[in-house]
């Protein structure tokens, strides 16, 4: 980096002056001098966590194995939205869209449509449906308490889409002062460019959030957050450019969101209940890489330059009302939701030396989704310590379109209508003080699919004091989307069409998870565990050639298989901790074309990580550094002959390092530093499949290079 780019740098933070070998050498010299107490780890209350659970449960008890990240870990991390959290993460891999703008979660080598989003229990509305494939950028973290992680089949507990996990955003629903104002500003460069002006580069974050206790019963709360990013050129020119190269616009377009939330919580004796409203708008931009030369015929030889852009306006609407009380000595817990999201867009000529917009369509919805949903939960019946049960029911009524998969080529967009209600039944017997045991099933009803059966068992068995062995094995169903029902593309140069008659997925996988902690001498605390976990996922449906050269039909035709070995172990002294990771994952995908069918080998894939923290007892400082490996990816793709190939993806290393420091008796705190430390962008790949008209790209987009940060937190 030239010294110009260092001082121009620096007026975001001196801070951010140091190379990046001065950062690594700053962080490995605290790791060798942390030696000072850690007076609040000392008094830390015992976590808890509710995925999974029939009521809130201490982590060490739960019967699932529960992966938790805590607001303070999320607050280190200097993340602004769960994608950047969960990036981190081992066995979770963020995939982005640069073009749509959205970031899903892959876990076990399964995309988003197999990995369901809950907040507060309730799955969230998303493009297509209710739960899946959801952008986690669209999930702010301001108000966020933890985020609790589940891997493997939760078909029973949170039926359809929950084959790969479930990933459970919990918020903030208490405050310890009767009036707490929290706020933060937070600037950050896109690789190497930023300006704080408006209509600068940079990503610019701002939030809010008030929390009240009305009295001892009441509680209410607002949140409010911006987070304008403005876009990431690349080898692009960006908006203002019309050479007729196709290097007109971004690799990562331009968005803008903005989302609120208000929250009334009430709690009395064994009675609580809350509602939350909550709004969400993004404003997303595609600029065409295409310029069109239009002579102007003014017999001057003018000539106009225009580009057909594209803007997304997404709005969404969340009602949420949860309620948990006592029936006599029955324990009921309910959810109830309404909600709505639209993503809208227009296309527009845009004349681009002169910056005007000469034309435009009218604004028509691309995604609608409208979603009534309930969940309830009722346990406790024989009001026993060694045997309980529980029996829940789940509605789901999404109604909605997707207007251009599903034939809106003559300006009506076909509307469709997915009821599915289920029926699920567990029991947890606890055996003796070491071992319990929980079996259960669930029946998912359909006007659209046959009837759906899913069933878990899980067991936890007290090894000792400070270990734990968990089983757990368990199935769940896909239902299959809009997209892959009803697409219909048919024009003399395509024949893309849905299936109505397809079958839901089949999801089954089995786990054994084992985890120990003790104390050492010199107070220093250890914990390690290994997981171990099976998925195998059956009726697998892909879009799959029927005829030649260009008809497509979605069909249920693959299987996928998912092996993976992962362990960990953490250490903690005093104002220090460590945490290293390791996984081994392997995929057998079987695919059948219409000439040749894929081998079925396993492909391996390797990941490693660290994290570290470290905090100066004088001064409150604190030093954290994350880091994480993902190795060379392979996987079997089909080319334009209608052949399997192995392609591969690079291997790549992520690292973050912040540095914060309150001030003020803690009522100010200022954060500082570099993520994406190796300037990860793009990665080489021959493993993206070509279409029978174009070849596959040779990169993934992946990131947009290294940034720096400064950011400013209140709280009152």
């Amino acid at each position: 980096m030239s010294l110009n780019k260092v001082l121009y740098l620096s007026k975001i933070c001196t801070l951010m002056k140091k190379k990046v070998l001065s950062v690594l050498s700053l962080s490995v010299a605290l790791w060798v001098n942390a030696q000072e107490k850690d007076s609040l780890n000392q008094k830390k209350i015992e976590e808890v966590v509710i995925t999974g659970q029939y009521m809130q449960q201490s982590i060490n008890k739960s019967i699932y194995k529960v992966d938790v990240i805590d607001a303070e870990q999320i607050k280190n991390m200097a993340a602004t939205n769960v994608a950047e959290v969960l990036n981190q993460s081992l066995n979770i891999q963020i995939t982005p869209d640069s073009r749509s703008g959205n970031s899903t979660a892959k876990i076990m080598g399964l995309n988003g449509d197999y990995v369901k989003i809950l907040i507060d229990n309730i799955p969230v509305v998303g493009d297509t449906g209710l739960g899946s494939n959801i952008d986690l950028t669209k999930i702010t973290l301001s108000n966020i308490e933890r985020i609790e992680i589940v891997k493997g089949s939760m078909g029973v507990e949170y039926g359809n889409g929950a084959v790969a996990g479930v990933i459970n955003i919990i918020t903030k629903k208490t405050s310890t002062k009767k009036i707490s104002v929290r706020g933060s500003l937070q600037e950050e460069t896109v690789r190497d460019n930023y300006d704080l002006k408006k209509k600068g580069n940079g990503r610019h974050i701002q939030n809010l959030n008030v929390d009240y206790n009305i009295n001892n019963e009441w509680f209410a709360s607002i949140n409010f957050n911006h987070n304008q990013f403005m876009g990431f050129e690349g080898e692009s020119k960006g908006y203002k450019y019309f050479g007729q190269d196709n290097k007109r616009g971004y690799e990562w377009n331009p968005k803008d969101q903005y989302d609120a939330s208000a929250l009334l919580r009430y709690t009395k004796n064994k009675t609580t209940f809350f509602y939350k409203l909550s709004y969400l708008n993004e404003k997303f931009n595609f600029y065409n890489p295409e310029v069109n030369r239009n002579p102007l015929n003014d017999g001057l030889g003018g000539v106009a330059y225009e580009s057909r852009d594209k803007r997304y306006n997404t709005d969404r609407w969340v009602h949420q009302f949860n309620i948990q009380t006592n029936l006599g000595h029955i324990r009921y817990m309910g959810d109830f939701s309404y909600q709505n999201q639209d993503r809208k867009y227009y296309d527009y000529n845009y004349d681009i030396p002169n910056r005007t917009i000469k034309s435009r369509q009218d604004e028509k919805s691309y995604y609608k989704t409208d979603v009534i949903y309930s969940r309830g939960m009722f346990s406790n019946f024989l009001d026993s310590k060694v045997f309980d049960f529980q029996l829940g029911y789940e509605l789901d009524y999404t109604n909605g379109y997707a207007a251009l998969i599903a034939g809106d080529f003559f300006g009506e967009a076909v509307k469709r209508k997915i009821f599915t209600y289920s029926n699920f039944l567990s029991a947890e017997w606890n055996v003796s003080d070491k071992f319990s045991l929980r079996p259960g099933v669930r029946l998912s009803l359909s006007e659209n699919f046959s009837n759906q059966y899913n069933y878990s068992l899980s067991s936890r068995y007290k090894t000792s004091e400070n270990s734990n062995l968990r089983a757990v094995v368990g199935s769940a169903n896909r239902y299959p989307k809009y997209e892959e029902l009803y697409t219909y593309f048919v024009n003399i140069n395509h024949d893309v069409q849905g299936n109505p008659d397809l079958n839901p997925e089949k999801g089954f996988s089995a786990g054994l998870f084992w985890n120990q902690n003790f104390a050492v001498d010199n107070d220093w605390k250890i914990a390690y565990g290994v997981d171990a976990l099976y998925l195998d996922v059956r009726d697998r449906i892909e879009m799959v050639m029927v005829k030649e050269p260009s008809t497509y039909k979605y069909m249920n035709i693959n299987k996928f298989k998912n092996l993976l070995v992962s362990a960990n172990v953490d250490f903690r002294k005093d104002q220090f901790a460590l945490s290293l990771r390791g996984s081994v994952s392997g995929t057998s995908v079987s695919m059948i074309d219409l000439k040749s069918s894929s081998p079925t080998d396993f492909q391996y894939l390797v990941q490693a990580g660290a994290s570290a923290t470290y905090k100066l007892k004088s001064t409150d400082t604190n030093f954290a550094l994350y880091y994480k490996f993902t190795g060379p990816d392979r996987l079997y793709v089909s080319d334009r002959a209608n052949d399997f190939r192995l392609g591969k993806i690079d291997s790549f290393h992520m690292m973050d390092f912040i540095v914060s420091q309150p001030f003020w008796n803690k009522h100010f705190e200022i954060s500082a530093g570099v993520k994406n430390i190796f300037d990860v962008t793009r990665l080489n790949s021959t493993a993206v499949a070509g279409s029978a008209h174009t070849a596959a790209n040779g990169f993934v987009n992946l990131y947009y290079g290294r940034s720096y940060f400064a950011r400013l937190m209140f709280q009152f």
